[in-house]
């Protein structure tokens, strides 16, 4: 009886953890950050043997903050009025796998660098906040990446849609790139091709 109480209680806690952190953009990128930064370092042991845990680490501290679907319809641009809602379903699903294989692998190098975040300024009437960050390691240049976070009408939550490292947009990179893709073999083909990298 005491471990279902308990449980519950680390449910509800965590429940107004996420509620919290959905008021600030600030607050949001610097909750998600700090879980998903302890529990990488916490399981570092199985991530030894289990590399593929990365993947599920992703999936649970990060997607769930991640708007993957306005991204990818951020990707398909002017095409987006072209497609049905079945194929842009499909690609916004081939790009949230394409994502956690993604930050999977960039996360696999993380070695307890120092994640500072930028001081919470006013956002009151924005629905996108572009909020800095800085990744200090005493062994490597300090790398600047900002977080563009997207406010949702209907449940008022803060997510990010792309990354700016070093001035470099990835969302907009990715564009470029999968609208010559889509231009010449089709959205179809794209959508396939991505979902094989994601695998």
């Amino acid at each position: 009886m005491y471990k279902v109480l308990t449980t519950i209680v680390l449910l509800i806690s965590s429940m107004f953890t996420v509620q919290a952190a959905s008021v600030s953009p600030y607050q949001t990128l610097e909750t998600t950050g700090n879980n998903l930064f302890n529990r990488i370092a916490q399981q570092q042991q199985e991530l030894a043997k289990f590399p593929d845990l990365m993947r599920t680490i992703v999936e649970e501290e990060l997607m769930p903050h991640v708007d993957y679907k306005y991204a990818a319809f951020r990707i398909l641009g002017k095409q987006l009025k072209k497609t049905t809602k079945e194929e842009r379903n499909k690609f916004a699903d081939a790009m949230r796998h394409y994502l956690v294989r993604t930050y999977a692998t960039a996360l696999a190098s993380y070695t307890d660098q120092q994640v500072i975040y930028e001081p919470e300024k006013s956002f009151e009437g924005k629905r996108v906040v572009a909020v800095s960050t800085r990744i200090i390691d005493k062994d490597a240049p300090e790398i600047e990446i900002q977080f563009k976070m997207r406010r949702n009408k209907k449940t008022g939550q803060w997510k990010a849609f792309d990354m700016v490292v070093e001035g470099i947009s990835l969302l907009e990179s990715k564009k470029a790139e999968l609208n010559r893709k889509i231009q010449q073999q089709g959205l179809s083909q794209v959508t396939l091709e991505l979902a094989s990298i994601a695998k």
